[in-house]
């Protein structure tokens, strides 16, 4: 039998992890494994490169600060970097280095063995040169690649090879091709996981939420079919499930993912399994819907949700469901813990409806469309600088002055600020919410960075 080798895929959450892990494994030649003991906390598959077998562990975003959930995730991210032969550490060109980009380096640094450094999302030549910037790191030169794309991924393979033992002689006639993933799916024989189906659709939306606040009721009323079990008590869903609706928009796949709740209330493994999957589907997804039970308003679990959501980097709707059942007095005090709990969701405007008679529903879609269009929205750098001259007219930062502003990534919007001194956090909350408020991005995510320049 062939010797496998072993290689984790790790990273700070919304890096593209999964995505890469789906291009790995996921081409002419792919063996996706389904082990006992690892499927439901590891994600593995295997594939063959020019008569070298890689086995490829898919990990959550690992983070060294966070609640119960993160830090079982980081744990689970950590046994697959003790088990693997070589690290491949991923991270997002179009944010630059974060501080959770510094602290997976220092968690890496500390283990023996071969780590390879991955800019992703280097979709196009013009990104090359930002992926010095994670030199930092101290992995040595990142090597850059496109994961959604398929870009320089064939090299990715190489490497590894190189760095592991080498290849043996080859015929070149014989080598397997790295498809593209519509090529792929025109191969009608080809055995294709659920995930790399899940790549060439357009929107990918997680309903997340504590259990029993209407997560499946709320599925099964979008989806238009009885495809998740509802029943009125906590914890029925265990499993993540997903389907594919076509809407005039496209493509949308739901995800109705298991209730989270505290870690001591884990009475089982299948539940703790399961708030792995949806932690995975919340890291995964476009667009998530956060569902709350308007008739338990909103609880400090909620908020930890929240929290968690918005730290993946992905546009949240807000749901409050059940807001039939309430009368005046207990809207009233359910907006109140809105607007007090959740405030730090910027620009999240609340859905109310009920997913038990449909009533507000069909809001639901349009709304995720906006989000995602805000999401990937791109503004002029002639009218970010014109407006930022305006801002700055009327609204000077405290010391020094903002030279020029350039948006240098969609997905979510991140703008990049040169100034001549360092900004206070208030004034960069100021900016967020004046370009949010500007160019109508609503609740996605808004990243500024500010270089300084003399």
């Amino acid at each position: 039998m062939a010797e496998v080798t072993k290689v984790a895929i790790v990273g700070r959450p919304n890096v593209g992890k999964s995505s890469l892990f789906n291009r790995m494994v996921g081409r002419r030649v792919a063996v996706v494994e389904e082990r006992a003991k690892v499927t439901r906390d590891l994600k593995v598959g295997e594939t063959n490169w020019r008569g070298r077998t890689f086995e490829f562990m898919d990990t959550g975003g690992w983070l060294d600060k966070g609640d119960d959930l993160d830090q079982k995730v980081s744990q689970m991210a950590e046994r697959a970097v003790r088990e693997s032969d070589i690290v491949l550490f991923l991270v997002d060109v179009r944010t630059g280095v974060t501080e959770e980009d510094l602290d997976v380096a220092k968690m890496l640094h500390r283990r023996p063995g071969s780590t390879i450094l991955v800019a992703n999302k280097v979709d196009h030549d013009r990104y090359e040169p930002q992926i010095y910037e994670f030199l930092q790191l101290g992995f040595g030169d990142p090597l850059a690649i496109s994961a959604m794309h398929g870009r320089n991924t064939g090299d990715l393979l190489d490497l590894l090879g190189e760095r592991t033992g080498g290849f043996a002689t080859t015929d070149p006639g014989e080598m397997p091709l790295l498809d593209d993933l519509n090529e792929v799916e025109e191969q009608e024989e080809l055995p294709l996981t659920d995930a790399v189906r899940l790549e060439a659709l357009e929107l990918t939306v997680a309903i997340v939420g504590r259990p029993n606040a209407g997560k499946s009721t709320l599925f099964n009323r979008v989806v238009g079919q009885e495809r998740a079990v509802v029943y009125d008590r906590p914890g029925t869903t265990v499993d993540t499930i997903d389907t594919v609706i076509e809407t005039e928009m496209g493509p949308v796949r739901f995800f109705d993912t298991a209730g989270l709740r505290r870690r001591s209330r884990y009475a089982e493994a299948t539940e703790y399994y399961s708030m792995v999957r949806t932690l995975r589907a919340i890291d995964s997804c476009n667009v998530a819907i956060l569902v709350v039970d308007a008739t338990t308003g909103v609880t400090g679990w909620d908020q930890r949700l929240a929290e968690r959501i918005d730290l993946s980097g992905s546009p949240i709707v807000l749901v409050l469901n059940k807001w039939d059942l309430l009368d005046h007095d207990a809207r009233l005090m359910v907006n109140a813990q809105v607007s007090d709990r959740l405030s730090f969701l910027t620009g999240v405007e609340p859905m109310r409806i009920s997913a038990q008679s449909g009533k507000g529903v069909h809001r639901l879609l349009p709304k995720i469309f906006e989000a995602q269009t805000a999401y990937r929205s791109r503004v002029p750098t002639g009218e970010l600088n014109r407006f930022l001259r305006s801002l700055q007219g009327a609204n000077p930062p405290r010391e020094g002055r903002i030279l020029y502003i350039v948006q240098g990534a969609t997905e979510p919007p991140t703008f990049t600020l040169f100034a001549s001194k360092p900004l206070t956090a208030s004034y960069l909350k100021f900016l967020e919410n004046r370009i949010r408020d500007r160019y109508n991005l609503g609740s996605t995510p808004v990243k500024l960075r500010v270089r300084r320049r003399d």
